[in-house]
């Protein structure tokens, strides 16, 4: 009886950013694969030790080609600013290369909801590469639902409204609305355990969306979250009431004059209509269990937000 295929060599766009450096280290961490960190020749983020690092030119498409011979599946994780078509041309390199897995530049909110698409224009792109992927047929992608970054967003007063160093809080409508949320190092470790599932179950998930969340969660429990970490109560904070169809559109007319909060009031708050579209536990289902994931204490989660939230890094409301 023959043994199990598994996937050894895992390259990474992105092994110094903020979600790919937890992508790379639970990879290192679990000892089954060689992770080499795909960055540009002038790049001076650091790469977390034990990764590889291939450098490359983007404009060069045999330098992608040549990066990416003999690796068994590619991680994509860009910021917002990167290049529109950076993404295809690695997609492109990748099937040159026979690369058989991609995990393309999701890690977002749920974008197999039609509103969700139509509404938030940074996410138009992601169906429409899903199914230039499925279409093409060289790669199989498995395309990493996580909801909005905890850490990164709790700090930013346009995203889920909370003023920290103010102590002001927005919320949407009640506040009562749940959304799904995950953690950069859950996302690690679920990235770990799907690339380190034997070939024949990974091809459960080929050309399928995945799930996968740290809370479901309230703006509600988020503020209580940040009062015990905090040590503050409700009546330290000033408490404002939004319609959230009225912020989201609040956030279009900034956009429309260039001011990059409404952008980030507009994608936040669309999350939380109350279509549900934020809460894909409840709408889709979650892979945690399937993947071995803990559950992660809301507190100490919060406690990394507040600590990683300095003023000098927040967007003002």
């Amino acid at each position: 009886m023959s043994s199990p295929k598994f996937l050894k060599n895992v390259a990474i766009v992105g092994a110094g950013g903020n979600s790919g450096k937890f992508m790379a280290e639970a990879l290192v961490a679990g000892g089954k694969h060689t992770v080499t960190a795909i960055t540009r020749h002038e790049s001076k983020s650091p790469i977390p030790s034990g990764v590889q690092v291939a450098k490359v030119d983007y404009d060069d498409h045999e330098s992608l080609v040549a990066a990416l011979k003999g690796q068994d599946a590619l991680i994509i994780t860009l910021g917002v600013t990167a290049p529109h078509d950076q993404q295809r041309r690695l997609l492109r390199a990748a099937a040159e290369a026979k690369v058989p897995w991609v995990l393309p530049n999701e890690w977002s909110p749920d974008t197999e909801d039609e509103g969700v698409v139509r509404d938030v224009r940074a996410f138009t792109d992601r169906p429409k590469i899903r199914e230039e992927i499925a279409a093409e047929g060289k790669l199989a992608y498995i395309s990493v639902t996580t909801g909005f970054w905890y850490e990164w967003s709790v700090p930013i007063p346009s995203a889920f409204g909370f003023d920290i160093d103010n102590r002001t809080a927005t919320l949407f409508d009640e506040g009562e609305t749940p959304i799904s949320v995950s953690t950069w190092p859950q996302i690690g470790r679920a990235v770990a355990a799907l690339l380190s599932l034997p070939s024949d179950k990974l091809e459960a998930y080929r050309n399928k969306q995945v799930y996968i969340n740290s809370f479901t969660i309230t703006q509600k429990e988020m503020l209580a979250s940040l009062q015990r970490v905090t040590g503050t109560s409700e009546s330290d904070w000033t408490i404002i009431k939004q319609s959230v169809t009225e912020r989201y559109s609040q956030g279009q007319v900034e956009l429309g004059k260039g001011d990059r909060v409404g952008f980030v009031k507009m994608m936040y708050s669309r999350i939380f209509f109350p279509d549900g579209n934020g809460n894909f536990e409840k709408r889709r289902g979650l892979a945690n269990a399937a993947l071995g994931l803990p559950k992660e204490d809301l507190d100490e989660a919060t406690k990394r937000a507040t600590d990683r939230g300095s003023a000098a890094y927040r967007t003002s409301a």
